[in-house]
């Protein structure tokens, strides 16, 4: 017996009614970047593994545990799934000067990004992202922007459960003060720290305040904040970021131990959560990065940006009820029954002269009576069922029988086939219109005639 292959642990297919309510959400996303002047971009799923090393940072969990990196077998180049987007995106404005030749930039993307992680609800190797990244902004105006923006499209959503956490990292100066003190502080109480913090206790230590590790909590919440540490600049550039959300009416909160998993954010950092989603609570991220393009090879610029993960948003989603309300079926105009190799010719023929003009036809393949083609023509919600069989193939005519409000049968001629359905569909849903309790067809607002 042939064994069933299973999908890889932690990549998941995503099936019809599910792939319906993404596609929704995405064409939603798409509309909402449109508002604020984003335009898309679109990057290789694959890059130099080099990339995510110089800018996400050598200790971190993704480039020390997660990234799935292999050696081109052609030419031994190192490899790496993309497991984010800026640092690619970055990489792909620097590559073609996009900046350079064509001023600030507002870029979108979404795809699927990998990392090698224990699978979890709201946690997964294979999962999604949409990211936003401005450009060649300095200012605190476009940190705020970012944040308003996310807001909107929780309320067009209809998220009503999500929470702003937001901090500053400050300047490069500023951190590596910051880093000092850390360190003395941490070092004085090396004994209490577990395995993970005693390791990057001099790699990356300002790590160490976002560990969820119950027995250093403590430790944490006593250690320097970064705050304190912050200059004239950086203090002015959070308030401003501060009082634009405040005159937005988007309430938040300060926390000090929110430092992002990346080693490229500095200033401004934020994150959306939800308590709906378990350990999982973080459905959006992001802040400044003002020296990765310099940091990548590129002509140093201020820039900023966030990902959203479609997983958890969708799940959110779902959880409130909006997402099914808002994703209509695909109900098809007409659905062509047909019996008979001539039949079946004229069939094609007839469905794709209705397409042409705007229709959407199900034509029935696979065979079979034309009592069972109408019992699947009644299931697929079509307002008119087009029949064609040995007479309507001797007469070059289609038959149109209404399905929705009890008319007859009744033939056509091929070439006025388009102007009769569209009289029929149009006659149905005026009867509808005047009677609500009628069928479910969605019509044919689409059709050309």
């Amino acid at each position: 017996m042939i064994q069933t292959l299973q999908a890889v642990r932690g990549m998941s297919d995503i099936l019809p009614d599910e792939a319906e309510i993404w596609e929704n959400f995405e064409d939603i996303v798409r509309d909402w970047l449109k508002g604020y002047g984003y335009r898309p971009i679109r990057m290789p799923i694959v890059e130099p593994e080099a990339l995510f090393h110089r800018a996400i940072g050598e200790v971190t969990d993704i480039v020390e545990k997660e990234m799935y990196a292999f050696e081109d077998a052609l030419n031994g180049e190192r490899l790496a799934l993309r497991p984010e987007g800026t640092a690619g995106c970055v990489r792909a404005a620097i590559q073609h000067s996009l900046v350079a030749s064509g001023g600030p930039q507002r870029l979108y993307y979404q795809g699927p990004m990998f990392r090698h992680e224990r699978p979890q609800k709201g946690r997964y190797r294979q999962f999604h992202q949409i990211g936003v990244e401005a450009l060649g902004f300095a200012g605190p105006d476009i940190d705020a922007e970012l944040i308003i923006m996310c807001a909107r499209l929780w309320g067009q959503l209809g998220l009503t459960d999500l929470s702003l956490e937001l901090n500053s990292l400050g300047s490069v100066e500023e951190r590596a003060d910051h880093r000092t003190a850390l360190i003395a502080y941490l070092e004085s109480r090396r004994d209490k720290l577990d395995e993970d913090a005693q390791r990057r206790l001099h790699s990356n230590p300002l790590r160490i305040l976002d560990t969820k590790n119950p027995a250093m909590q403590e430790i944490v919440e006593a250690a320097p904040k970064l705050f304190d540490h912050l200059g004239e600049e950086s203090r002015a550039h959070f308030e401003t970021v501060q009082a634009l959300l405040t005159d937005a009416g988007i309430a938040f909160r300060i926390n000090h131990r929110l430092v992002r998993g990346l080693d490229y954010y500095n200033r401004t950092v934020f994150e959306w959560v939800s308590d709906q989603l378990g350990a999982q609570g973080t459905v959006c991220a992001g802040g400044r990065y003002d020296a990765l393009v310099g940091q990548l090879g590129g002509k140093p610029m201020p820039a900023a940006g966030f990902a959203m993960g479609l997983e958890r948003l969708i799940a959110l989603w779902r959880e409130s009820g909006e997402a099914e309300y808002a994703v209509e079926r695909p109900i098809p105009d007409a659905y062509m029954v047909h019996q008979g190799e001539g039949a079946q010719r004229l069939a094609f023929r007839a469905a794709e002269a209705l397409r042409d003009v705007g229709f959407d036809v199900l034509l029935h393949c696979g065979g079979g009576s034309f009592k069972s083609q109408m019992k699947k023509a009644d299931a697929s919600g079509a307002l008119l069922a087009l029949v064609v069989g040995e007479d309507e193939v001797a007469a070059d005519e289609i038959g149109i029988k209404p399905l929705r409000d009890g008319g007859e049968q009744h033939r056509v001629s091929f070439q006025a086939l388009p102007e009769a359905v569209a009289g029929a569909i149009y006659g149905i849903e005026a009867q509808q219109d005047d009677e609500p309790q009628g069928g479910n067809g969605q019509g044919a607002e689409n059709g050309g005639v």
